[in-house]
């Protein structure tokens, strides 16, 4: 199981990511030791998360939400979906 999560920092801006252990990787960022982008935008808390199945699919839909606006990413993290679709068309 992997994850596709979104990161609100400090400075109010998101930082989106993947990972398969997702207290592991908190710890990481707030730790500093997980981006350089999120190094210096700490504290940093999960604002969305999304599980999928396999590293591929993750990857993919990482691909997908950090092309979007901020707005629009806004709107994922507070609409009620769990999922997002995922597909080309979308």
């Amino acid at each position: 199981m992997y994850y596709v999560y979104i990161l609100k920092c400090n400075d109010n801006t998101l930082y989106t990511g993947i990972t398969n252990d997702l207290n592991n990787r908190i710890k990481k960022h707030n730790n500093g030791t997980a981006s350089k982008y999120t190094r210096a935008r700490l504290p940093v808390k999960y604002t969305f998360i999304c599980s999928v199945a396999d590293k591929s699919e993750a990857l993919k839909l990482e691909i997908k939400i950090k092309k979007l606006t901020k707005s629009k990413k806004l709107e994922l993290i507070h609409s009620d979906k769990n999922e997002i679709n995922t597909s080309k068309n979308a």
